[in-house]
Protein backbone atom coordinates (compact mmCIF):
# COMPACT_ATOMS: atom_id res chain seq x y z
CA UNK A 1 0.00 0.00 0.00
CA UNK A 2 1.09 3.71 -0.55
CA UNK A 3 3.34 5.04 2.05
CA UNK A 4 1.19 8.27 3.70
CA UNK A 5 3.61 9.87 5.97
CA UNK A 6 5.78 12.93 4.96
CA UNK A 7 3.06 15.15 3.16
CA UNK A 8 4.77 18.24 2.22
CA UNK A 9 1.11 20.02 2.48
CA UNK A 10 -0.44 21.74 5.55
CA UNK A 11 -4.33 21.68 4.79
CA UNK A 12 -7.03 19.55 5.96
CA UNK A 13 -9.75 19.02 3.19
CA UNK A 14 -12.95 18.48 4.59
CA UNK A 15 -15.04 16.49 1.65
CA UNK A 16 -18.27 15.23 1.12
CA UNK A 17 -22.06 15.69 -0.15
CA UNK A 18 -24.08 18.40 0.45
CA UNK A 19 -25.33 18.67 4.11
CA UNK A 20 -23.37 16.27 5.37
CA UNK A 21 -22.06 19.48 8.19
CA UNK A 22 -18.66 20.15 6.60
CA UNK A 23 -19.00 24.15 7.04
CA UNK A 24 -20.18 23.45 10.50
CA UNK A 25 -17.05 21.26 11.34
CA UNK A 26 -15.24 24.23 9.97
CA UNK A 27 -16.80 26.95 12.30
CA UNK A 28 -16.51 24.82 15.18
CA UNK A 29 -12.76 24.54 14.84
CA UNK A 30 -12.15 28.30 13.91
CA UNK A 31 -15.16 30.04 16.43
CA UNK A 32 -14.89 27.14 18.96
CA UNK A 33 -19.12 27.04 18.12
CA UNK A 34 -20.75 25.92 15.06
CA UNK A 35 -22.54 28.18 12.93
CA UNK A 36 -25.94 28.02 11.25
CA UNK A 37 -24.41 27.60 7.88
CA UNK A 38 -26.33 27.16 4.50
CA UNK A 39 -25.38 25.19 1.24
CA UNK A 40 -22.13 26.28 0.37
CA UNK A 41 -21.13 26.97 -3.11
CA UNK A 42 -17.61 28.14 -2.79
CA UNK A 43 -14.72 26.79 -1.28
CA UNK A 44 -13.72 28.30 2.26
CA UNK A 45 -10.62 28.12 4.37
CA UNK A 46 -9.35 29.17 7.83
CA UNK A 47 -5.89 28.39 9.75
CA UNK A 48 -7.19 26.63 12.61
CA UNK A 49 -4.65 26.47 16.08
CA UNK A 50 -5.06 23.17 16.88
CA UNK A 51 -2.25 23.55 19.87
CA UNK A 52 -0.02 26.01 20.87
CA UNK A 53 2.74 24.25 18.55
CA UNK A 54 0.08 23.23 15.61
CA UNK A 55 -2.35 24.58 13.02
CA UNK A 56 -2.88 23.52 9.93
CA UNK A 57 -5.38 25.20 6.83
CA UNK A 58 -8.91 23.42 6.96
CA UNK A 59 -10.17 23.66 3.46
CA UNK A 60 -14.06 22.80 3.21
CA UNK A 61 -14.47 21.88 -0.79
CA UNK A 62 -18.62 22.35 -1.45
CA UNK A 63 -20.66 18.79 -2.08
CA UNK A 64 -22.37 20.20 -4.86
CA UNK A 65 -22.09 17.80 -7.55
CA UNK A 66 -21.42 20.06 -10.24
CA UNK A 67 -17.88 21.77 -8.47
CA UNK A 68 -16.94 18.99 -6.06
CA UNK A 69 -13.88 17.74 -7.83
CA UNK A 70 -12.68 21.31 -6.96
CA UNK A 71 -10.49 19.25 -4.05
CA UNK A 72 -8.44 18.19 -7.19
CA UNK A 73 -6.85 21.78 -6.97
CA UNK A 74 -6.18 21.43 -3.36
CA UNK A 75 -4.74 17.95 -3.80
CA UNK A 76 -1.19 19.34 -3.36
CA UNK A 77 -1.44 20.95 -0.25
CA UNK A 78 -3.11 18.24 1.46
CA UNK A 79 -2.11 16.88 4.85
CA UNK A 80 -4.81 15.03 5.20
CA UNK A 81 -8.72 14.44 4.09
CA UNK A 82 -11.82 14.29 6.06
CA UNK A 83 -14.62 13.01 3.75
CA UNK A 84 -17.88 14.29 6.05
CA UNK A 85 -20.99 11.36 6.03
CA UNK A 86 -24.69 12.68 7.71
CA UNK A 87 -24.79 9.30 9.33
CA UNK A 88 -28.38 9.81 10.30
CA UNK A 89 -29.35 10.18 6.24
CA UNK A 90 -26.47 7.38 4.97
CA UNK A 91 -29.08 4.50 4.82
CA UNK A 92 -30.93 6.41 2.52
CA UNK A 93 -28.19 7.92 0.37
CA UNK A 94 -26.04 5.26 0.69
CA UNK A 95 -25.16 5.01 -3.02
CA UNK A 96 -24.64 8.61 -4.02
CA UNK A 97 -22.27 9.09 -0.74
CA UNK A 98 -19.98 5.76 -2.08
CA UNK A 99 -20.16 7.40 -5.81
CA UNK A 100 -18.56 10.87 -4.06
CA UNK A 101 -15.93 8.56 -1.80
CA UNK A 102 -15.44 6.35 -4.88
CA UNK A 103 -14.16 9.96 -6.65
CA UNK A 104 -11.58 10.28 -3.33
CA UNK A 105 -10.52 6.67 -3.62
CA UNK A 106 -9.81 7.14 -6.84
CA UNK A 107 -7.76 10.39 -6.99
CA UNK A 108 -5.67 9.56 -4.45
CA UNK A 109 -5.04 6.28 -6.03
CA UNK A 110 -4.18 8.29 -8.98
CA UNK A 111 -0.88 10.46 -7.37
CA UNK A 112 1.65 9.68 -8.65
CA UNK A 113 4.35 8.01 -6.47
CA UNK A 114 6.74 10.52 -5.84
CA UNK A 115 3.64 12.67 -4.05
CA UNK A 116 3.14 11.60 -0.66
CA UNK A 117 -0.54 10.47 -0.17
CA UNK A 118 -3.11 12.56 2.48
CA UNK A 119 -3.77 10.86 5.31
CA UNK A 120 -7.52 10.04 4.96
CA UNK A 121 -10.60 10.12 7.72
CA UNK A 122 -13.76 8.99 7.40
CA UNK A 123 -16.21 10.93 9.30
CA UNK A 124 -19.71 9.54 10.60
CA UNK A 125 -21.11 13.12 11.64
CA UNK A 126 -24.53 14.42 13.30
CA UNK A 127 -24.29 11.19 15.94
CA UNK A 128 -26.49 13.30 17.74
CA UNK A 129 -29.23 13.13 15.39
CA UNK A 130 -29.07 9.00 14.92
CA UNK A 131 -31.99 7.37 15.86
CA UNK A 132 -30.08 4.31 18.23
CA UNK A 133 -33.51 1.78 18.48
CA UNK A 134 -32.45 -0.78 20.09
CA UNK A 135 -29.00 -0.08 20.93
CA UNK A 136 -29.35 2.72 23.15
CA UNK A 137 -27.28 1.19 25.50
CA UNK A 138 -24.02 1.34 22.26
CA UNK A 139 -22.44 5.27 22.55
CA UNK A 140 -23.94 6.67 19.38
CA UNK A 141 -20.36 8.15 17.52
CA UNK A 142 -19.66 4.47 17.54
CA UNK A 143 -23.03 3.30 16.49
CA UNK A 144 -22.67 5.98 14.04
CA UNK A 145 -19.28 4.38 12.27
CA UNK A 146 -20.47 1.03 12.39
CA UNK A 147 -23.59 2.45 10.34
CA UNK A 148 -21.70 4.42 7.73
CA UNK A 149 -18.96 2.30 7.32
CA UNK A 150 -21.39 -0.82 6.38
CA UNK A 151 -23.15 1.35 3.99
CA UNK A 152 -20.49 2.24 2.16
CA UNK A 153 -18.86 -0.69 2.03
CA UNK A 154 -21.89 -2.25 0.68
CA UNK A 155 -22.14 0.24 -1.71
CA UNK A 156 -18.82 0.34 -2.86
CA UNK A 157 -18.67 -3.40 -3.45
CA UNK A 158 -21.66 -2.74 -5.30
CA UNK A 159 -19.91 0.14 -7.50
CA UNK A 160 -16.57 -2.61 -8.03
CA UNK A 161 -18.59 -5.57 -8.64
CA UNK A 162 -20.81 -3.88 -11.75
CA UNK A 163 -16.82 -2.70 -13.08
CA UNK A 164 -15.42 -5.85 -13.01
CA UNK A 165 -18.75 -7.19 -14.69
CA UNK A 166 -18.19 -4.98 -17.51
CA UNK A 167 -21.59 -3.04 -16.52
CA UNK A 168 -21.22 0.86 -16.29
CA UNK A 169 -21.94 2.33 -12.99
CA UNK A 170 -23.84 5.81 -13.00
CA UNK A 171 -21.08 8.65 -12.94
CA UNK A 172 -18.31 6.99 -14.03
CA UNK A 173 -18.34 6.54 -17.77
CA UNK A 174 -16.85 5.37 -21.14
CA UNK A 175 -13.10 6.19 -20.67
CA UNK A 176 -12.75 6.43 -17.14
CA UNK A 177 -14.04 2.91 -16.77
CA UNK A 178 -11.12 0.98 -16.90
CA UNK A 179 -8.63 3.29 -14.78
CA UNK A 180 -11.37 3.96 -12.45
CA UNK A 181 -11.81 -0.57 -11.54
CA UNK A 182 -8.27 -0.12 -9.63
CA UNK A 183 -9.28 2.44 -6.97
CA UNK A 184 -11.19 -0.19 -5.09
CA UNK A 185 -8.87 -3.21 -4.73
CA UNK A 186 -8.39 -4.95 -1.56
CA UNK A 187 -6.00 -6.92 -0.41
CA UNK A 188 -7.03 -10.67 0.44
CA UNK A 189 -8.97 -13.66 -1.61
CA UNK A 190 -10.24 -12.25 -4.78
CA UNK A 191 -13.93 -12.15 -4.65
CA UNK A 192 -14.23 -11.26 -1.67
CA UNK A 193 -16.50 -8.30 -0.48
CA UNK A 194 -15.03 -4.83 -0.25
CA UNK A 195 -13.11 -3.57 3.42
CA UNK A 196 -12.09 -0.64 4.15
CA UNK A 197 -9.59 -2.15 6.41
CA UNK A 198 -8.39 -3.96 3.18
CA UNK A 199 -8.61 -1.46 0.77
CA UNK A 200 -4.75 -0.96 -1.14
CA UNK A 201 -4.77 2.59 -1.56
CA UNK A 202 -3.76 3.17 2.37
CA UNK A 203 -5.18 3.13 5.82
CA UNK A 204 -8.71 4.87 5.97
CA UNK A 205 -9.46 5.66 9.35
CA UNK A 206 -13.44 6.26 10.94
CA UNK A 207 -14.58 8.76 13.59
CA UNK A 208 -17.61 9.63 14.71
CA UNK A 209 -18.39 13.64 14.71
CA UNK A 210 -21.43 16.17 16.01
CA UNK A 211 -21.11 20.09 15.72
CA UNK A 212 -24.81 21.65 17.11
CA UNK A 213 -25.82 24.92 16.23
CA UNK A 214 -27.27 25.22 19.21
CA UNK A 215 -24.69 24.04 21.45
CA UNK A 216 -24.04 27.01 23.68
CA UNK A 217 -20.20 27.96 24.49
CA UNK A 218 -21.04 27.57 28.42
CA UNK A 219 -22.17 24.34 28.22
CA UNK A 220 -19.04 23.07 26.17
CA UNK A 221 -17.05 24.56 29.09
CA UNK A 222 -18.78 22.21 31.52
CA UNK A 223 -18.99 19.32 29.33
CA UNK A 224 -15.27 19.53 27.63
CA UNK A 225 -16.59 18.55 24.40
CA UNK A 226 -17.12 20.30 21.20
CA UNK A 227 -18.36 16.76 19.28
CA UNK A 228 -15.03 16.65 17.02
CA UNK A 229 -12.78 15.19 19.28
CA UNK A 230 -11.90 12.54 17.53
CA UNK A 231 -11.25 14.64 14.54
CA UNK A 232 -9.14 16.21 16.82
CA UNK A 233 -7.21 12.86 18.35
CA UNK A 234 -6.92 11.91 14.70
CA UNK A 235 -5.55 15.36 13.82
CA UNK A 236 -2.84 15.07 16.30
CA UNK A 237 -0.93 11.56 15.58
CA UNK A 238 -0.65 13.26 11.70
CA UNK A 239 0.59 16.76 12.17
Amino acid sequence: SRQRSGSRGNALLLIGPPDAGKTAILSQLVYGQALQTHTSLQTNSSLVNLSPQKSIRVVDVPGHPRIRDQFREHLDDAKAIAFVVDASTVSRNGAVVAEHLHNILHALSSLPPSQATPSLIILAHKYDLLNTGNQANTASDVLAVNRVKSVLERELQKRRASQKGGVGVEGLGGEDEKSDMGSLDCAGPSGGSFKFSDWEGGEISFGGTSAKATQASDDLEKSGDDGLVSLREWLDTII
